[in-house]
């Protein structure tokens, strides 16, 4: 099995319920590692940047406003088939989907805000990763 890296973004809606360290155990719990971690508030620009890929949809304006709404935890977690693993531990990112036992079915209240985003595939995760991290800073 491949070791990888995934980038994690706890959501404002996770950042202001105050439920950050309990999705944290889910990850660790997992056996991903958490290898940098920081607190911020994206910018508009920032947002739609890191967004780009979805800017023809019609959910993009009301994406960005909701993330930059208020400060997010970025993370880049490292692991067995971290990508596919995380996948499986954030759940469906419909909540009425998730299963039980997933950060999105345990706390997600509804698909707009779920709480958490996670990189879809290797080559998303190294552009993401890399968007919010110098690689001196992955420890």
């Amino acid at each position: 099995m491949a070791i990888e890296k995934t980038l994690s973004i706890l959501k404002p809606d996770a950042v202001r319920n105050n439920i950050t360290g309990n999705i944290n155990s889910y990850i660790e719990k997992s056996g991903l590692k958490i290898i940098a971690q920081k607190k911020m508030l994206l910018t508009k620009r920032q947002a739609e940047l890191f967004y780009e890929i979805h800017k023809d949809k019609p959910f993009f304006g009301e994406l960005v406003e909701f993330m930059t709404s208020g400060p997010v935890i970025v993370q880049v977690l490292v692991g067995e088939n971290a990508v596919s693993k995380y996948r499986q531990v954030m759940g469906a990112t419909d909540p009425k989907q998730a299963d039980k036992g997933t950060i999105r079915g345990d706390f997600a209240n509804d698909i707009s805000e779920n709480r958490v985003h996670g990189s879809d595939s290797l080559e998303n995760a190294r552009r993401e990763i890399a968007f919010f991290f110098a690689e001196c800073e992955l420890v």
